[in-house]
Order: structure tokens, then C-alpha cells, then sequence
């Protein structure tokens, strides 16, 4: 087993990373290797110099990979190396001292509260299983800021009708409990009708395909992609914009940030802080439009 194996089964099983991170720490950790096979011809883990690794970086910056990119890159190669120093394969970190590009942070879009109130009260949906299905995905990323990932893995019993909450397990399998509003019940109580009726037996998998068969990322993406076109202009049109919008609508209405912070699921406030520049730019607009000297 290589050191990135080993490295690898780490952040799997003992970190507890997402899929999602670990296929992205290994794609990197593999180009870093290929990188110093073609520079120094061999990848010798314990001869590994600052100096190589700031070349990589370059090689990076140079073959049109963002500053966000090549930061991330630089992350799975500074973990890998802290290891490394834990398992005692290396002594010094030659990743450690690296000064990353800065990036500059970009607000996350969101849809208009009169633009999704137009697509989930007005008739937009069909009444047939994908149609009600494909509402209620819409539905409940809005109505409670989950992750595409968590959307995915949802239960049956994740779900509580009697108390309008909803169980997910989010980064590292932490769990945690959302409400959502009552009137997804309606909803929700139409789809369970519809998809027993379709399928002929109950899945385990709360959001199913015809089939009965676990919903994936591709299909989520495509309702979300198809029904926002029908109300925002948004270039970007995906999962994670419902989740950004339902942060910034709960903002707007004055919710506290602490508790959007649970709510999403944040481990550290900055996270959360992104959504109070865009509260913040809204208010500042309505000043420049109402204030007399504006």
C-alpha cells in the first residue's frame, strides 16, 4: 500500500471525509506525484522539498487553475504531509510554510423570495410521480437548507410529520435536527400516496426514481436546473443555490446568525457570515433607492 493509500483510508475511515473530499484529495495527491515523476523523475515521499512543492504550485497557477483550485491542491498536500509526521514516515511538513494565492471571496447568488413562491404555489408541477417528486426535492432544499449529499441520503424515518422535523447527517456523518414547515406535510403526504402507488412497495430511500431506486446527484441536479429556469435568470441554477437562498431569505426576515449557523450546519461562524454581505448589500440598495440623498 502507498503512502497515499494509506493517507486516503484515512480520511475515509477515521476522519470520516465526505466522497466527495476524498476523491478530490486523492485526484490531487495523484497529480503531485505525476508532477515530481516528470520534474525530478521518481516520487520519493521523504525527499519531497519546499522547493518542489512551490514548483507544483507555479506549474498550477501557470496551466490556468484558480487561485481557489491551487489552494485546495496545496491543503491535500499540507494533510498529507501532516500525516506522514504523525505516522513518523517524515519529520518536517515541506508544505507547511507555502504563502497560497489569496482568493477573493465571490457571494453566493440566490432566487428571489417572489420568484419561488411563483414556482412552488402557482401550478408549475405536474401531478403525475416525477412531478410531485420533483416538487418536493425543490421543496424541501429550500424549505430547510440541506446539502445535495444529505438530500440523497434521507430515510423514511428521517422524517417527523408529528413534529415538522427533519434528521440529516451532514459532514463527518454529524448529525442534526431541521425543521421545515408544516405545509410540506400536504406535500409530502401526496408523494408517499403516489409513489406507493407507482413503485407497489415502500423504499427505504425517502426520494426515489420510478423504479424505486435511490434518487442521484445527476438526476437532483437536473429538476433543480430545469424548474429554477422557469423563474430565475441566475446563470447558475443549482442545489447548493437553494441552500444559499434559504439562508439569505431566514436572514432577511431577521433570523438570528447563530441559529442560521446551526440550521446549515456551519462548524465556525465565518461561514455563515458570507450571507450578512448580501442582507447587507440589499439594505443598501433600498437606502440608495428610498433616502432622499441616496
Amino acid at each position: 500500500m502507498t503512502y497515499q493509500d494509506s493517507f486516503i483510508n484515512f480520511l475515509t475511515y477515521e476522519k470520516r471525509c465526505s466522497a466527495h473530499t476524498v476523491t478530490a484529495y486523492k485526484k490531487d495527491l495523484d497529480q503531485f506525484v505525476q508532477f515530481c515523476t516528470i520534474v525530478v523523475g521518481e516520487f520519493n515521499v521523504k525527499e519531497i522539498s519546499n522547493d518542489l512543492v512551490r514548483g507544483w504550485g507555479i506549474h498550477l497557477m501557470e496551466n490556468g487553475n484558480t487561485q481557489k483550485t491551487v489552494r485546495r491542491k496545496m491543503a491535500a498536500l499540507r494533510s498529507l504531509f501532516k500525516f506522514l509526521m504523525i505516522e513518523g514516515t517524515v519529520t518536517e511538513n515541506p508544505a507547511r510554510d507555502l504563502i497560497l494565492p489569496k482568493v477573493r471571496k465571490k457571494l453566493p447568488g440566490f432566487v428571489e423570495e417572489k420568484s419561488l413562491i411563483h414556482l412552488l404555489d402557482d401550478g408549475l408541477f405536474s401531478d403525475d410521480f416525477n412531478g410531485i417528486r420533483d416538487k418536493l426535492v425543490i421543496t424541501l432544499l429550500y424549505g430547510t437548507g440541506i446539502r445535495l449529499s444529505e438530500l440523497l441520503n434521507l430515510k423514511n424515518t428521517d422524517v417527523d410529520t408529528n413534529s415538522h422535523l427533519i434528521k440529516v447527517f451532514g459532514k463527518r456523518q454529524k448529525e442534526r435536527i431541521i425543521p421545515y414547515p408544516r405545509s410540506i406535510n400536504i406535500l409530502l403526504n401526496q408523494y408517499f400516496e403516489i409513489r406507493n402507488q407507482t413503485i407497489g412497495f415502500t423504499p427505504d430511500s425517502l426520494l426515489v426514481t420510478e423504479k424505486g431506486k435511490k434518487i442521484y446527484e445527476k438526476l437532483v441536479y437536473r429538476i433543480v436546473t430545469a424548474n429554477l429556469e422557469k423563474v430565475t435568470s441566475l446563470e447558475k441554477k443549482s442545489p447548493h443555490i437553494l441552500r444559499h437562498t434559504y439562508a439569505t431569505h431566514l436572514l432577511n426576515r431577521g433570523a438570528d446568525l447563530n441559529a442560521v449557523k446551526e440550521l446549515l450546519g456551519h462548524s465556525n461562524l465565518s461561514a455563515t457570515q458570507i450571507y450578512t454581505h448580501i442582507t447587507f448589500d440589499k439594505m443598501h440598495n433600498i437606502y440608495k433607492q428610498a433616502h432622499p440623498r441616496g
